[in-house]
């Protein structure tokens, strides 16, 4: 397995135990839409670790890589929230969260070229 691979995987794993770390920071960045923040914060952590641990197998990079291309189109609508949300306002550079959607679009494609 190349590297780049490795570490993708890695902050998936990572990303994903940060949702079990500091839960309140994800909660507080959810539309307000979104039911039972707690119980999104949770299951998206473990859909993110899950995706990472399955990169590292092939029997179930292909499953993992899918979960975690529909994962990111789906956290498209935290981003575009981020971007018209008057609470979050000021809380974090806009150029910041411009610059999340073509990273978004990239990190797409990144798990797009591990499929087989």
């Amino acid at each position: 397995m190349p590297w780049h691979l490795y570490l993708m995987a890695a902050i998936y794993i990572i990303a994903g135990t940060m949702h079990f770390i500091t839960p309140k920071v994800y909660g507080a960045i959810m539309p307000s839409y979104i039911p039972n923040k707690r119980a999104m914060v949770f299951w998206s952590g473990i859909a993110e670790i899950a995706g990472g641990v399955g990169l590292l197998f092939e029997e179930t990079r292909a499953i993992a890589v899918w979960g975690i291309i529909v994962m990111l189109i789906i956290f498209f609508t935290v981003h575009i929230d981020m971007l018209s949300n008057e609470r979050l306002k000021g809380r974090y550079p806009k150029w910041l969260l411009w610059a999340r959607i073509p990273l978004q679009f990239g990190l797409i494609y990144w798990a797009y070229i591990y499929l087989p």
